[in-house]
């Protein structure tokens, strides 16, 4: 195993960060509110998420929760405790969409990004999740939108993912009558990518990571680009796109190592 270095984005306890063998690992840690999203939280991830995209130490990034829950959304109790805030509605928004950038870097960044998930993932929880490239869980994990359950109409862009991992139809039922899913009906509609007895899910998280860390990077970042890039393009503008990011690929040295390795008959040793 390699080094662990220990970060601390934004000075808050409320997010813990590691970096091992090229996996940074963003862990909500509020396990008294099921890990409920907080001012400090969201500040804390989009800091950690910002610094993450030019880092070379970072290789792909695991986002999870502090003991029995992955996130169970917005804080309620601070919901409907709020006073009234000196913002107009206009800064309202700008600070809701600051803070949903945190999505946009999940889904748009270069490296691949994974939900670790145990217990809920509800409201923004899931939306987070669903920002990632890939969701894999334990037996424990429960999934809902849970919007409507509290008078909104929901943020952190689920409305965009949910559709394209379920389809429309499904995603209608979800935001619409609000059911908690657990995890095998949640593996079934494809909201997960797989799901594992507990003990099992840490190490098949961290092992997916590590080997997206320490592949190709170049590669990765033009595969995931493209897959992005897929879900709005047309067939000729896909073709062209593809096309650029191959070749360019063919002129790295992480394609001239790999073809050798090939050759030879071992494991490839790309270097950062």
């Amino acid at each position: 195993m390699g080094e662990m270095v220990q970060k601390n984005h934004n000075a808050t306890e409320q997010l813990l960060t590691t970096i091992e063998e090229g996996v940074l690992v963003l862990t909500i840690n509020r396990p008294e509110r099921r890990n409920a999203l907080s001012p400090e939280i969201y500040t804390a991830l989009h800091h950690a998420l910002n610094d993450a995209i030019d880092d070379p130490a970072v290789g792909a990034i695991v986002l999870t929760g502090t003991g029995t829950a992955f996130s169970a959304g917005g804080d309620v109790a601070r919901m409907a405790g709020a006073t009234e805030e000196p913002l107009s509605f206009e800064q309202k928004i700008e600070r809701l969409r600051t803070r949903t950038r945190i999505s946009e870097l999940l889904h748009t960044m270069d490296k691949p990004t994974i939900a670790m998930i145990r217990g809920p993932a509800v409201g923004a929880g899931l939306s987070l999740a669903m920002a990632c490239d890939m969701r894999f869980s334990d037996t424990s994990a429960r999934l809902g939108t849970a919007f409507l359950n509290v008078g909104l109409s929901g943020d952190f862009g689920g409305h965009y993912f949910l559709p394209k991992l379920v389809g429309m139809a499904k995603a209608r039922e979800l935001y619409l009558t609000t059911p908690i899913l657990d995890a095998a009906a949640s593996l079934q509609i494809g909201l997960l990518n797989q799901v594992v007895e507990p003990e099992a899910l840490e190490p098949l998280v961290l092992s997916i990571a590590r080997k997206l860390a320490n592949g190709p990077r170049t590669a990765i970042a033009y595969m995931k680009q493209n897959l992005n890039q897929a879900l709005d393009a047309t067939l000729p503008e896909m073709l062209d796109s593809e096309s650029w990011r191959h070749i360019r690929c063919t002129e790295t040295a992480d394609h001239k190592e790999a073809t050798q390795a090939y050759i030879e008959k071992r494991a490839p040793r790309f270097k950062r």
